[in-house]
């Protein structure tokens, strides 16, 4: 398999354990000619670890736009791009959406790689069921917006997957915990890092254990669906 011109490629990097880049992904990104990234020093560094000299242009939340019209003739002039995020997925809580909407209303071929993303280990080691699952990803910054998106979800039976930042884990089970009802969960922190950890209980127990010691790097909490009984018996 070979990166052939005139293609986007959407590449997963490690979200920590450098072990998870796939063969693929290192032969995609070892043959475009651009890597499209969120940071060019963070993504520099990848490249640096991964022996590869490539060049590299930054897109972000705030140039996103601008920046798929730029890609997209680039590569309707012949070149090869790979997307990448400072780490998962490329467009799962992170930039993508626009680039590869651009992508296809010029008719290009978009390559989706599979990989890493935290919200699938964080699923299957929760112990809670898998079968069915929605992805929340970011509540609201804003207690009130928050509290209104949580409302909204409280109804829903599929266990329920969001990622949240230390500074606001607290309050964000705090208001899971009144609004959800003291349900099973499961915080997953710093996922296939040296200090992956995963503390499982109700929401008022992971509550009172953040609040006891509060967790550092990045967090997903999976929470267990308003039946309870979403799992296959």
């Amino acid at each position: 398999m070979s990166a052939d011109s005139g293609k986007l490629y959407l590449v997963p990097t490690p979200i920590g354990n450098m072990g998870d880049i796939s063969s693929r992904a290192l032969e995609i990104l070892t043959e475009v000619e651009i890597v499209a990234c969120e940071d060019t020093r963070h993504t520099g560094g990848l490249m640096a670890k991964l022996g590869l000299k490539k060049r590299l242009i930054s897109y972000h939340e705030f140039n996103e736009r601008e920046r798929a019209t730029q890609l997209a003739e680039r590569i309707q002039n012949g070149e090869s791009v790979a997307v990448v995020t400072d780490a998962g997925s490329p467009g799962i809580s992170d930039p993508a959406y626009r680039v590869v909407r651009t992508a296809i209303d010029c008719g290009i071929e978009v390559v989706p790689l599979p990989g890493p993303t935290a919200i699938i280990p964080a699923l299957t080691a929760s112990g809670l069921p898998t079968d069915r699952f929605f992805f929340e990803g970011f509540l609201p910054h804003k207690s009130g917006a928050r509290r209104n998106r949580l409302t909204k979800l409280a109804s829903f039976e599929h266990t329920l997957v969001f990622y949240e930042s230390p500074h606001r884990i607290e309050k964000s089970l705090t208001d899971m915990s009144e609004i959800l009802g003291d349900r099973n969960a499961c915080l997953a922190r710093e996922i296939t890092k040296r200090f992956e950890q995963f503390l499982r209980g109700t929401l008022s127990e992971i509550l009172e254990a953040t609040r006891k010691k509060a967790p550092k790097g990045e967090i997903v909490v999976v929470v267990e669906g308003a039946s309870g009984k979403t799992g296959k018996e």
